[in-house]
C-alpha cells in the first residue's frame, strides 16, 4: 500500500470502448498500488444442491480476456459446488479506492498443465498444505492438522511436491460485469456490461445508484 494519490483515469472513455476486461485490469493495477493487502482478494459465491448460497474470500491468480482464474481443493465445499453447478459470482471490493466490481458467469476447470505450473510456483509449505488439509471436512484438533503436515513432509522428504489430483483451478467466464464507484451523497456510478456468451458483443448500460 502507498499514500500516493489515486491516479485518475478515464473510466467513461473505457466504458465507451466497451471492454470490461480492460477496465477491470486498470482498476486492479490501481488496487495493487493502493490497497492495504491482497488487492486480488475477491468474494466467491456458489450454490449448493438445495439452491442455498455460500460465499467466501479467495484470491484471483489470473485476470484476462478468457476469465478470472482461482485455485482450490476440488473436494472442498466450494470445489464440489462449482463442479456440480458450473456457475458462480465474484466480487472485488477495494475500500481504499471506493470501488467494487461484481461478475457472474459460467465456470470451467483449468488445463492440468496450467494447474501443474501454478502449483509448482507455490511455497513448499503451501504445497504440503494442499496434501495435508482435507478441506471443509471436520478435524478433531489443531494437533491433528499439524500431524498431517508432518506426515506429508516426511512422505516427500525434501523432494519436489507434485500437485494432488484433487487440487486444481477454475476459470470464471463472465457474462455480466458491474463496476461501482462511490460518489458523494450516494449518487454512485454503476457501469454495467452483459452478454449471453463469449461470441456476443457486450451490451453496455448505466444503472441508477
Amino acid at each position: 500500500m502507498t499514500d500516493k494519490p489515486v491516479e485518475e483515469f478515464d473510466s467513461e472513455k473505457m466504458f465507451a470502448q466497451g471492454d470490461p476486461f480492460a477496465l477491470l485490469a486498470e482498476w486492479m493495477r490501481a488496487a495493487v498500488v493502493h490497497e492495504i493487502s491482497d488487492p486480488n482478494a475477491m468474494s466467491l459465491a456458489t450454490i449448493d444442491e438445495t439452491g442455498l448460497p455460500n460465499v467466501r474470500m479467495v484470491l484471483a491468480k489470473e485476470i484476462g480476456p478468457d476469465g478470472i482464474v482461482f485455485y482450490t481443493n476440488f473436494e472442498s465445499k466450494k470445489g464440489l459446488e462449482l463442479l456440480h453447478q458450473s456457475k458462480a459470482a465474484l466480487c472485488f471490493h477495494w475500500k481504499t479506492l471506493d470501488r467494487q466490481v461484481r461478475l457472474r458467469g459460467s465456470v470451467t476447470t483449468v488445463e492440468e498443465a496450467t494447474a501443474d505450473k501454478y502449483f509448482a510456483s507455490r511455497d513448499h509449505e503451501s504445497q504440503i498444505g494442499a496434501w495435508a488439509s482435507k478441506q471443509s471436512r471436520p478435524v478433531a484438533s489443531r494437533e491433528e492438522l499439524e500431524a498431517e503436515v508432518v506426515k506429508y513432509e516426511e512422505h516427500f522428504n525434501g523432494e519436489n511436491v507434485p500437485r494432488p489430483d484433487h487440487w486444481s483451478g477454475f476459470t470464471l467466464v463472465p457474462i455480466e460485469f458491474e463496476f461501482w464507484h462511490k460518489r458523494h451523497f450516494r449518487l454512485h456510478d454503476r457501469l454495467h456490461f452483459e452478454r449471453t456468451n463469449s461470441e456476443e458483443p457486450w451490451v453496455k448500460s448505466r444503472l441508477f445508484p
